[in-house]
């Protein structure tokens, strides 16, 4: 039996009719054609599949679908700005070399999101700290390191220079 779920993803409105054992990350990758959420080891061990749920860090593959009932989502592919600027945390990514086949990316993109947001000037340690749930295999973690740090400045600085921008 199908139960009919609206979850609101990316900004968007959207309503399905699911099976009840259909796991979160197949219901983003497969119904919505959300690809960036990875897929990479179905026991929540790698964090490739980690998205935001009402603004918190989560391993999709470890909800169902139904669980999202209600509930706010945001990919990767929400991150990006509409007209398609890349998030600081992304360019920061690709500036400092944090990727190499980049199957692990996308997860790693949303918990440093996360990790920022209630942390915007985190330590090396609070960095290790609040990725230890991803794993990559192709780099040794220390551009992906500095890809937070600089996104962490970038950011920083953005918020800085806002309030002296509008006030003139």
């Amino acid at each position: 039996m199908k139960h009919r779920i609206a979850v609101t993803v990316n900004g968007k409105e959207r309503e399905a009719e699911v099976e009840p054992r259909l796991l979160l990350v197949h219901f983003l990758r497969d119904n919505l054609g959300l690809t960036g959420t990875h897929i990479g080891c179905d026991t929540s061990q790698c964090g490739a599949c980690t998205i935001h749920l009402d603004g918190k860090a989560v391993k999709s593959c470890t909800l169902f679908a139904v669980q999202a009932q209600g509930h706010e989502l945001k990919t990767i592919e929400g991150l990006a700005a509409p007209d398609g600027e890349l998030h600081p945390i992304q360019q920061a990514f690709w500036d400092e070399h944090g990727l190499q086949c980049g199957y692990c990316t996308p997860g790693f993109i949303m918990a440093a999101a996360y990790l920022l947001d209630q942390n915007p000037s985190p330590s090396e340690d609070d960095i290790k700290k609040g990725l230890e749930g991803n794993l990559c295999r192709c780099t040794g973690y220390v551009n992906i390191i500095k890809a937070v740090q600089t996104a962490s400045r970038t950011m920083s600085g953005a918020a800085q220079a806002q309030p002296a921008a509008s006030g003139a």
